[in-house]
C-alpha cells in the first residue's frame, strides 16, 4: 500500500504560527487601531485641503524630490494665462478631490517625514468656489516661489482651449482679435450695399464702424459681467473677474 503524504498548506501553517503568539481579539483590536489612525489622518488632510491657509514652504527632503514635479511660480503663471486657468488655495476648490490625491499626500508625508500644508490647485474658474466682487493639479509650496506637483486627476483640457482663450490673454490680444474679426466681417458686406462701386475709403469707414460696434458690445459685456484678462485673474479669488 502506497503511503500518500499530504501537501503543506502554507496559509494554514502561517495561521498556526500566528495564533501561538496572538489571539483573534488582539489581532482585530490592532487592525481597528491602525484603521482608526488612517481615518484620523485622512480627516486631518481633508481639513487642511478644505480650510488650510496659504503658507510659503513645506519641509521636504531635497534628495527625495522628483525634478519633473517641481515648478516655479513663473511657469505656473504662464500656463494659467495661456489656458485661462486659476491658481488658488485648495479651500476654494468646489469639486470633489479624489481619494487617490489623499493617498499621494500621505505617501509624500511618509517619505519626507512631514505634514504637508498650503495646498494650491490649478483648474478652470468654474471648479472653484470663488468670492463675488477640466484638469485640476494639486500643488504644495516648496519655498522661494517653487511648488511641488502632488497629484493630477480628471480629464485633459480641450485641445483648442489655448486658441480659444488667446483673445482673453491680454488687452493687446483682445484688440488684435477685434480688428481681425471686424476686418473679416467688413469683407462680407455686399459691395453694392451703400454705393454702386465701393471705394477703399468707404471700405475703411465700414470696417471702422464695425470695429466700434464690436468694441462697444465687448466693453458693455465686460463691465456688466465684471470680466478681466487672464493676466489679471490667474490668481484672483473673485468670481467676477
Amino acid at each position: 500500500m502506497k503511503l500518500k503524504i499530504p501537501r503543506t498548506n502554507i496559509e494554514q501553517q502561517l495561521l498556526k504560527v500566528r495564533n501561538k503568539s496572538l489571539t483573534e481579539n488582539k489581532i482585530l483590536n490592532d487592525v481597528h487601531s491602525i484603521l482608526d489612525q488612517l481615518d484620523i489622518r485622512d480627516e486631518v488632510i481633508q481639513k487642511e485641503l478644505n480650510q488650510g491657509k496659504n503658507i510659503s514652504r513645506n519641509n521636504f527632503d531635497p534628495d527625495l524630490l522628483e525634478t519633473n514635479r517641481i515648478f516655479h511660480l513663473d511657469d505656473i503663471y504662464n500656463i494659467c494665462v495661456t489656458y485661462r486657468l486659476r491658481f488658488l488655495d485648495s479651500r476654494f476648490f468646489k469639486a470633489e478631490i479624489p481619494y487617490e490625491a489623499l493617498m499621494e499626500i500621505k505617501k509624500l508625508e511618509k517619505a519626507h517625514n512631514t505634514s504637508l500644508r498650503g495646498f494650491k490647485i490649478i483648474a478652470p474658474s468654474k471648479l472653484f468656489k470663488l468670492e463675488n466682487a477640466d484638469d485640476p493639479l494639486l500643488f504644495v509650496p516648496i519655498g522661494n516661489n517653487y511648488y511641488y506637483l502632488v497629484h493630477k486627476w480628471g480629464n485633459d483640457l480641450h485641445p483648442l482651449r489655448k486658441i480659444m482663450m488667446w483673445p482673453f490673454k491680454t488687452l493687446e490680444n483682445f484688440v488684435s482679435f477685434l480688428l481681425v474679426t471686424s476686418f473679416l466681417t467688413a469683407l462680407f458686406i455686399p459691395e453694392g450695399l451703400f454705393s454702386p462701386q465701393q471705394s477703399t475709403t468707404q471700405f475703411l469707414m465700414i470696417f471702422f464702424f464695425i470695429f466700434k460696434w464690436f468694441a462697444g458690445l465687448s466693453i458693455f459685456y465686460g463691465f456688466k459681467m465684471g470680466k478681466n484678462f487672464s493676466t489679471e485673474i490667474w490668481n484672483s479669488k473673485f468670481y467676477n473677474a
